[in-house]
């Protein structure tokens, strides 16, 4: 019989002595893993294997920034290296993952951990319920005293302003609307009157003076510039910001009662700090310093005794000008607040932010009456109805809308632009009508809150009318973004200013100057 050639012989394995018998099948968690032995290193255990899957596993779950500036900023403020030899984005950000999930786990690098974790903006389940609870700060004893104050201003202004629209309520239809129709008729009139260039770079907020005879424009330069109306002549260049002027209020009694050298001016800027500015001298007579990041918006309180203040630092901060100091320190958004206004009674202020959320505070009680709920972008813009129970958003998804605080919910939503809405401002001045006597009965019908403009990054500044929420007039002339838009008190004139370093005036060809 011939032998059998070795290729054609059956191979059969040698027993491996690291293999294991059924009957030795391992019951726990907690046994070596042979596999990982063959490659000259100790055996893991299969509890720490399970276990990094699972801390991998919850790392995963942390939602990081995708922009790689704000990682790097994340692990600035985490005191890390923002940047590793050899490291990319998406290493980066995996990098702070690792690290925010050991931070939320309560461990760090220095005890043993061999990844790095995550961002500010840690979400896991825990977390999330954390910052759901509703929680107080506590507040200084001003503050109550400033709460019963503004409780005291803001009653007797509501019930004038009720007794007000009671007393409108019985103006026959007719009238209301041979008003209202002469109020668009004028509207439809405007055209551009003057521009002015205002800055040497954009010009991000105009606003008119009280008595509707200046125009204060602040621009990305940190500069502010006063402007006479109707000629846009030169009356003043303020210096003291360093860096782009976002806010800009004027003082309610400025250029009307205040003194000049009184601050009639506030304004906030980019390095975070908020100018108060008399109109006599071109530096600042006084600064609010208390914010982390630029100031977007500053807006004065009816009574001008307080101001507001939305920050990039997340935060609007409520500060008495008569102290100088700050009363308020209010959070409530998730991200940058871009915006807040006060209702006209002085009761209510609304805050909108780049989280694309408002909110309506009752700056008597401190508390959340309302939350503006519905733009799909961030809020750009806020102002309310001198009816006061309206307010309108404007946001960076084209639209604006328009919130009713008695209901309690959005009542109409409005394509004001073909790109972001800027700016919204309503028309809120001094009567504008008549006060007839017919039968003993008072007709008094007031133009104010009978339309609002908004500016876009279309190039447009639009007119629309409260009445049915259409678009009255379309006023174009900007070579660029228009940044924002005001309505002069004495109902005669539009101001806008935008990227093209410009400020436009908008009236009437027959208007009398």
């Amino acid at each position: 019989m011939s032998a059998i050639h070795p290729s054609r012989k059956a191979y059969v394995e040698d027993d491996d002595s690291d293999m294991l018998d059924l009957n030795n099948v391992p019951i726990d968690r907690d046994y070596n893993i042979p596999s990982t032995a063959r490659a000259g290193v100790a055996p893991e255990k299969a509890s720490a294997i399970i276990s990094q899957m699972e801390r991998k596993k919850k790392a995963a779950a942390i939602i990081v920034p995708t922009d790689d500036g704000r990682v790097r900023a994340r692990l600035r403020e985490l005191q890390e290296p923002i940047t590793l030899f050899g490291e990319g984005p998406a290493d980066r950000r995996d990098r702070l993952r690792e690290l925010l999930y050991h931070i939320q786990e309560g461990t760090s690098r220095e005890a043993g951990g061999e990844d790095t974790d995550m961002i500010g903006g840690v979400s896991s389940p825990e977390a999330d319920e954390d910052e759901d609870e509703e929680f107080y700060t506590p507040g200084e004893p001003a503050l109550l005293e400033a709460r019963r104050w503004m409780a005291g201003y803001s009653l007797p202004r509501a019930k004038e302003r009720v007794e007000r629209q009671r007393m409108e309520a019985g103006v026959p239809l007719q009238k209301h609307i041979k008003h209202r129709r002469a109020i668009k008729e004028r509207l439809s009139g405007y055209q551009v009157l003057g521009s002015q260039l205002a800055g040497e770079r954009a010009v991000s907020i105009a606003r008119f003076s009280p008595n509707s005879e200046i125009i204060a424009a602040g621009s990305w330069s940190g500069s502010i510039k006063l402007l006479g109306v109707p000629n846009m002549e030169d009356k003043g260049l303020l210096r003291g910001h360093t860096d782009r002027v976002g806010g800009l209020s004027w003082h309610p009694q400025a250029t009307v009662s205040l003194d000049a050298s009184s601050a009639n001016i506030a304004s906030g800027g980019g390095e975070g700090n908020i100018h108060l500015w008399s109109l006599t001298q071109d530096l600042p007579i006084a600064t609010l310093s208390g914010h982390s990041a630029r100031v977007a918006r500053v807006e004065h309180h009816p009574s001008g005794n307080y101001l507001a203040s939305a920050s990039f630092d997340t935060t609007w901060r409520l500060w008495d000008l008569t102290t100088q100091k700050e009363l308020l320190l209010q959070e409530g958004h998730s991200r940058e607040v871009y915006s807040v206004a006060f209702q006209s009674d002085g009761a209510l202020i609304a805050s909108g932010g780049l989280d694309s959320i408002g909110r309506v505070w009752d700056l008597r009680t401190g508390r959340t009456i309302m939350v503006l709920d519905g733009h799909i972008r961030e809020i750009t813009g806020l102002a309310w109805s001198p009816d006061g129970y309206r307010v309108v958003s404007s946001s960076g998804d084209a639209a604006v809308k328009v919130w009713d605080v008695r209901m309690v919910r959005c009542t109409a939503t409005i394509g004001a632009h073909k790109g972001l809405v800027s700016d919204v401002r309503f028309f809120s001045g001094k009567p504008d009508g008549v006060d007839e006597m017919e039968g003993g009965a008072a007709d008094v019908m007031r133009a104010e809150g009978t339309y609002f403009v908004t500016s876009g990054f279309d190039g447009n500044v639009n007119i629309f009318s409260t009445d049915d929420w259409a678009l009255v007039k379309n006023l174009s002339a900007h070579s660029g973004n228009v940044m924002s838009v005001d309505v002069s008190r004495d109902n005669r004139f539009i101001v806008s200013s935008g990227q093209d370093r410009t400020c436009k005036l908008w009236a009437r060809e027959d208007i009398e100057l």
